[in-house]
């Protein structure tokens, strides 16, 4: 299953699925192409370094056409014979000519627990509402914001002294491990929607469960 990964950051999650890739804990997918919007994003430089095919197609040049730009990521993709599609801190929002070329092909992870907290910037609402739990959640991409079925959702305490940065940086632990899974389910073909929920094929429904949802690190108590 032949995946191209699209970012506009530092490249963190990419950095996380190649060494999943490089461990074989993603097969069948093969991570093809690179994706960025932003040619100052580090995600670039981490593709280079592990022999991935990197492209810049900046939004800027397309001002309010996003069809425009959306069809050029697509002509961008099309010599790789692209697949599954994975937003690994990608900061824009596809509309229908995108998602429309991949169904139920798209998935993204989002650093809270979704339905909660959606947007960018999240991490200083989450302190600020006073919640003990935060996490990060993989889900399908369809229109709207950070919306889509669940996948998978990990969750992280936060802690009476936290700020903003603290918190991400725990929350990105838990990025590192769900986002990998998230894809390896997908593109192994055990992941399926039902009447908008996300069903892992797995023996035993409890078991299901638990596998879709870390705790981490694991509470005492």
């Amino acid at each position: 299953m032949r995946v191209a990964i699209l970012c506009s950051g530092r490249g963190s999650n990419l950095l996380a699925l190649l060494r999943a890739s490089e461990a074989n804990l993603l097969e069948p997918a093969e991570l093809r192409i690179v994706l960025t919007d932003s040619a100052a994003a580090g995600a670039i430089n981490i593709a280079r370094e592990w022999g991935l095919y990197a492209a810049v197609v900046p939004r800027s040049a397309y001002h309010a056409n996003r069809d425009g730009y959306e069809r050029r990521l697509l002509e961008v993709l099309a010599p790789h014979e692209i697949e599954l599609v994975v937003l690994a801190g990608y900061k824009r929002i596809l509309g229908p000519v995108f998602l429309e070329a991949f169904p139920n092909r798209i998935i993204n992870i989002h650093p809270a627990l979704l339905p909660s907290f959606r947007g960018q910037d999240v991490w200083p609402q989450e302190v600020a509402s006073g919640i003990k739990l935060a996490g990060a959640t993989v889900h399908f991409v369809e229109q709207g914001v950070d919306s889509g079925p669940i996948i998978i959702q990990g969750a992280v305490p936060v802690l009476d002294d936290d700020g903003p940065d603290e918190l991400a940086e725990r929350i990105l632990r838990v990025e590192h491990q769900i986002l990998p899974q998230a894809l390896a389910w997908l593109a192994s073909g055990r992941l399926s929607i039902e009447n908008g929920r996300v069903r892992l094929e797995k023996t035993d429904s409890l078991e299901s469960a638990a596998a879709q949802t870390l705790i981490w690190p694991p509470l005492n108590i």
